[in-house]
């Protein structure tokens, strides 16, 4: 994952992945018949996690009570897996069709439990949202750019940036008061 990441699915050979987990590169086909296999499965792997996270996270019913949880749930996995995340997205490219269907299936699976708690909210009035499945894309891409920036030490801490980014989550999707239209 790390040289994934690092330098780029097409650039990484099976001998330097042998090289960096210790083993022939021969011996590595022991584990993996080739490098798309590899590279399906650490991503398969990811969602598969990202997946049975949010599931255990039992969200409330409440739709701004489970968007919040979203928001901050997102962040904190992503940002404790860096390196997944960034192959995740930028080596979905290099994916087989095959293989691409299935992390996209997956990847649409965490994505319709954001577009569902959008959805609930604008059906009971909490949220004002004109395309949901947008909005979903919209709010899952700020969120993960959490990444390219955090770090742990730095001046804010982790709950701090998961408070700063709910607060741009609430204001995107929630009515504005009526004192404010103009």
């Amino acid at each position: 994952m790390r040289l994934f990441a690092r330098e780029g699915y097409a650039a990484v050979s099976m001998r330097q992945i042998a090289g960096e987990v210790g083993v022939q590169a021969g011996a590595l086909y022991n584990y993996t018949p080739d490098k798309q296999t590899l590279l399906f499965d650490l991503m398969k792997a990811h969602m598969d996690d990202l997946l049975t996270a949010w599931e255990a996270e039992a969200a409330p019913e409440h739709p701004l009570e489970a968007l919040e949880r979203f928001a901050r749930f997102h962040i904190r996995f992503n940002t404790e897996r860096a390196d997944a995340v960034f192959v995740s997205y930028m080596e979905l490219r290099n994916l087989s069709p095959k293989n691409f269907e299935v992390i996209e299936g997956l990847r649409r699976r965490y994505e319709d439990q954001l577009e569902h708690i959008l959805r609930r909210g604008v059906a009971l009035g909490l949220f004002d949202v004109a395309e949901p499945k947008i909005t979903t894309m919209a709010v899952i891409a700020m969120l993960t750019g959490v990444n390219t920036w955090f770090r742990d030490g730095g001046r804010l801490s982790l709950p701090d940036v998961e408070t700063i980014y709910w607060d741009m989550v609430r204001r995107a999707v929630t009515p504005e008061p009526a004192a404010n239209r103009g």
